[in-house]
């Protein structure tokens, strides 16, 4: 009874689960079109904030299914190991049963011998009784102790006649007994086995149902998680930052630099990262680093992709150039692959020759690939490759004619081998940014020496040379630098959303419209939310400093000292709030930042 009434809680647990189940997915309807279609937002800090909505309502509806499912699995999970072993039971009485129905059939088969012996011992009784009566045997004994002699002799053989007769008449009721009980136990036995295969399929129906809709909840929360990053990508690209190394132009301040101007406040804070966004493939000035190093083109490659360098592919295709770049031209025509790559302005053609040669290179694969070996079009922006309609100079042709037909591979075809400006001592794979997942990207601390601190990094890496290997982004007058108060704001935004998410459309930067269409708390209405929420508020802050993973190239926590003593942050999630909050278009570009206070 108790397993039963156990199987009755555990199923209407669940029931319950798929009732709550089903009213948040009610919930978060609303957001099946910012999942469909996530172009459909033409406000980029709106969509960001929908985004950041959905994924709060996801990640809630999933918290609330994984707590109400845990229980009933953990019953489920108990109930299934008792069922195991009730059924292994049920196994070892099906045997016994078995062996019991063998026994009885035997029986059966010795009980026909015994009626018929039955049968005669009845028969010859009853003859005995007829003519062994006491007055035959006095007239036929001569004296008494003949007398006594007989009478004794044939009680004896009418007990034994009646306790054959009474063992055979207890056997066959006994085994008619066995029968009945068999039978029943048979019957007791197929019920069981109903009912337990019934109880488990309902449970198991009802659990799975759960984890499914578990497993569709994550897949939102990421595919919304992806969203956001997609429109913070869009709040980047204000920076306007090249990834060539050939036009370097964006929002790098440098305000570390001599002459830099002064933002006329003390002290002042900047957050500097380290390298651009993108740090997949070939790092243009690590190339160059390298290259100074003595390394060859071969080297150079192998470093920064996990392919093979394959020589006389086919220098016939043709490959359709179309579009306007980055200096204003259009153009619209087919050209061979090697004509094309002449026309490439990627990095100065006064770097040295196997960095040039290394970037011929990866410039044939990536066309190549991009264009499936011609089948399909090529623009002419960085977006693609920076294609000018003019030649490129005689060292970059030359390089172009040492490399001819000479492609990066992966599985017999060409690769997309990406490349950027300045990778900041660190490479990454395309999954790691949130491309497609590539087996020929990799991960690599780019520098000539081991890199434990920020010194290290700054001495070792083959980049360093990069005026955008530690930068700070974004400006305000002019200057990037900070001010101790706007810092502390920043701070208590982190703190006030990892308190309360639901605070977040209040919490964009003060000096530019809301974009969620609502308003936004200025520095002392933060302030008093904290409060409101049992936390003390920074209004000034007196240093900022980073944790880094130097092996991975990221800032894994931010510790912020103030007015109100201590706080500290992942160092992504400060990022991405930081991004949203600080004035103008001040940015942290990537995951690996330092602090600097003057």
């Amino acid at each position: 009874m108790r397993k039963i009434a156990f199987l009755i809680i555990a199923i209407f647990g669940l029931i319950f689960l798929n009732f709550s189940i089903s009213s948040i997915r009610a919930q978060t309807v609303s957001c099946d079109q910012l999942l469909n279609n996530p172009n459909s937002c033409n406000n980029p800090g709106t969509c960001l904030d929908q985004a950041s909505a959905c994924k709060d309502q996801f990640d809630q509806a999933l918290e609330m299914s994984i707590k109400a499912t845990k229980p009933a699995e953990d019953q489920l999970n108990s109930l299934q190991q008792q069922l195991a072993a009730i059924k292994n039971r049920i196994v070892s009485i099906g045997v016994d049963l078995a062996k019991k129905q063998v026994e009885l059939n035997k029986s059966y088969a010795d009980v026909a011998q015994k009626t018929q012996i039955l049968n005669a011992k009845i028969r010859d009784y009853y003859i005995k009784s007829t003519y062994n009566s006491p007055i035959l045997i006095f007239l036929s004994s001569n004296t008494a102790s003949q007398l006594t002699e007989a009478m004794a002799y044939q009680r004896e053989l009418a007990q034994q006649d009646k306790n054959v007769i009474t063992n055979i008449v207890l056997s066959i009721t006994d085994l008619e007994t066995k029968k009945q009980q068999l039978q029943s136990e048979n019957t007791q036995l197929a019920s069981l086995k109903s009912g337990l295969d019934d109880q488990t399929a309902k449970l198991d129906k009802l659990v799975s149902g759960a984890k499914a809709y578990q497993a569709v909840l994550s897949s939102q929360i990421a595919q919304l998680s992806s969203i956001q990053q997609n429109l913070l990508a869009q709040k980047l690209s204000s920076l306007g930052i090249s990834a060539s190394a050939y036009n370097m132009t964006g929002g790098c301040s440098s305000d570390l630099l001599p002459g830099a101007p002064d933002p006329g406040f003390s002290p002042k804070i900047g957050f500097f990262t380290y390298g651009v966004p993108n740090r997949v493939g070939l790092n243009q000035y690590g190339a160059k680093g390298r290259a100074e190093a003595g390394q060859s083109y071969q080297q150079i490659l192998s470093a920064y992709y996990n392919a093979t360098l394959t020589t006389g592919y086919n220098q016939g295709i043709n490959i359709h150039v179309s579009g306007r770049n980055d200096y204003g031209e259009s153009t619209d025509q087919t050209m061979n692959i090697e004509d094309y790559l002449q026309h490439i302005y990627e990095i100065p053609a006064s770097w040295p020759t196997e960095a040039l040669r290394a970037q011929a290179i990866a410039a044939r694969s990536y066309a190549l690939a991009y264009t499936n070996n011609g089948s399909t079009s090529i623009c002419t922006d960085q977006h693609c490759q920076e294609y000018k309609t003019e030649l490129n100079s005689s060292a970059w042709i030359q390089a172009v004619k040492d490399t001819a037909g000479m492609v990066l591979t992966s599985g017999g075809q060409p690769i997309k081998a990406w490349f950027s400006s300045t990778h900041g001592g660190y490479e990454f794979t395309s999954s790691d940014i949130g491309w497609s997942s590539t087996d020929y990207t990799k991960r690599l601390v780019d520098a000539s020496g081991s890199v434990g601190s920020f010194s290290d990094l700054q001495n070792n890496a083959y980049d360093k040379q990069s005026p955008w290997f530690y930068c700070d982004w974004g400006s305000r007058g002019g200057t990037a630098w900070l001010r101790s108060s706007e810092v502390a704001d920043i701070a208590n935004v982190v703190a006030l959303v990892q308190a309360d998410s639901s605070t977040k459309e209040h919490l964009y930067q003060t000096d530019k419209p809301n974009p969620a269409n609502t308003d936004t708390w200025d520095a002392g209405r933060v302030q008093q939310e904290l409060r409101n929420r049992n936390i003390t508020p920074f209004t000034s802050v007196s240093s900022v400093s980073v944790d880094a993973d130097f092996g991975t190239g990221r800032v894994s926590t931010v510790h912020v000292n103030g007015d109100a003593g201590s706080m500290s942050f992942p160092g992504d999630f400060f990022k991405t709030y930081f991004n949203l909050r600080a004035p103008g278009n001040i940015q942290i570009v990537g995951p690996l930042f330092n602090v600097e206070i003057r």
